[in-house]
């Protein structure tokens, strides 16, 4: 399984989740964890995602989902997950 973390935060408007799903189902990305919070007006997201089964390459998913959130007005980051690990270990 070919997993990615992904991270989105930025100022809580309508659409966020639906634009972000939209793009991952789009491009055969599946989810298979996410959590979403607002705090005081500003949004957090973070999914764990399987990208096996998508035509694109890891690179072209997160620069199109970097551009992505600029166009929403948010920051949308992609990590492969044993980076993610290595970053957050205690």
């Amino acid at each position: 399984m070919n997993k990615t973390i992904i991270t989105v935060v930025g100022k809580d408007t309508v659409g966020i989740i639906a634009k972000i799903c939209t793009y991952l189902a789009e491009n055969q990305v599946n989810i298979l964890d996410i959590s979403q919070t607002i705090v005081q007006g500003f949004f957090n997201m973070m999914m764990i995602v399987d990208m096996d089964d998508s035509a694109k390459s890891f690179g072209a998913i997160a620069d199109e989902l970097e551009q992505l959130g600029d166009e929403i007005g948010v920051k949308v980051k992609c990590q492969r997950e044993e980076i993610f690990t290595k970053m957050h270990r205690i």
